[in-house]
């Protein structure tokens, strides 16, 4: 067995949970967790870019009832560089537009052999659901506004990387906090690990309610920039909006996009983070979004080895379709 695989299983053997649903139930040793052994893949592929075959004989299904480039396709690339099989689902064309319901469209994958079930919806709580009606792992790429665990992992994964720790960095969350599972998986993940969160936008996109979790709020970029290690800023997302929040994106812009005059009064090491897709001229100027601060194409690799992470972590101990002994780890809970 060669040294990756030791400490890989080395990480996977006090490693419970069936299912990745959410950052919220996650205790921050299991998030680290998870980071080390994300951190182990990253460091493998950028020394040798060769496959592994740790999961060869599982099989990892694609759900995806939302659009997707980055999750969809990161997802599909982590499955085949650990050496499992894929099946990919598109919701178009499928027999949901026969009547088939999304419980019994997932089962019929799961029939197919899968082990695991990546899904994406619209609604928050599907994956929850999906856990108590399949005997497979379920992961969570997106359940509309609720938690988008593995960007919050990648995000969390990347400030490590550049900063060496997670615990007394200032991270900025800037934008559309009201409808972002991003946001909302990183306020979980950071504040265990012991950061100072700030969420900061308009006040239609930013409740102070987030101040009884511990989080700081902040309406003005300006004011709060100066403290700032890391801003990651996040795009408004007019498709799941009612109304328009803020009279113009012009006056958006003018009030939150980070660009070269921002930079100049930011920290000197500042990181800008982005999870994409990003909107130039919106929430980033394309000087900052390709600049030195910019972290935002390392966010991209490290979304392929946190997700390899997942995958390796619930599909490497027993039979995934087995019964759980506990209860709670079987269940919807993350």
């Amino acid at each position: 067995m060669s040294t990756l695989e030791e400490k890989t299983h080395e990480l996977a053997a006090g490693w419970t949970r069936r299912h990745l649903l959410d950052l919220e139930g996650l205790t921050a040793e299991e998030i680290v967790t998870l980071l080390d052994t994300a951190d182990l893949f990253a460091a493998h592929y950028r020394a040798s870019r060769g496959k592994l075959g740790l999961l060869s004989g599982r099989t990892v299904a694609n759900l995806f009832f939302e659009n997707s480039t980055r999750t969809r396709n990161s997802f599909s690339l982590a499955a085949k560089r650990l050496g499992a099989d894929t099946i990919e689902f598109s919701s178009a064309g499928s027999s949901l537009a026969k009547g088939e319901t999304f419980i019994d469209t997932a089962k019929t994958i799961q029939a197919m052999g899968a082990d695991a079930v990546v899904t994406r919806h619209a609604t928050p709580g599907t994956s929850h659901l999906l856990a108590q009606h399949l005997a497979c792992s379920v992961l969570n790429a997106g359940d509309g506004p609720h938690e988008h665990p593995t960007q919050g992992l990648l995000d969390i994964l990347t400030i490590r990387q550049q900063r060496g720790r997670i615990e007394g960095a200032t991270v900025a969350l800037v934008g559309d906090i009201a409808h972002s599972r991003t946001a909302r998986s990183n306020i979980w993940g950071l504040k265990k690990l012991g950061a100072h969160v700030i969420v900061c936008g308009p006040a239609t996109l930013v409740s102070r309610q987030w101040e009884q979790l511990g989080i700081e709020v902040a309406y003005s970029l300006d004011a709060i920039l100066p403290r700032c290690d890391v801003l990651n800023l996040l795009r408004i997302q007019f498709e799941r909006q009612a109304m328009r929040p803020f009279p113009s994106v012009r006056e958006y812009a003018l009030l939150y996009a980070m660009n070269a005059e921002r930079i100049r009064r930011s920290k000197p090491d500042i990181l800008i983070m982005a999870p994409g897709p990003i909107n130039r001229g919106v929430e980033i100027t394309p000087d900052v979004a390709d600049g030195p601060h910019s972290v935002i194409l390392q966010q991209v690799s490290n979304g392929i080895a946190v997700r390899m992470a997942a995958l390796w972590l619930l599909l490497s101990g027993a039979d995934p379709h087995a019964p759980s002994a506990d209860p709670a780890q079987g269940g919807g809970e993350a």
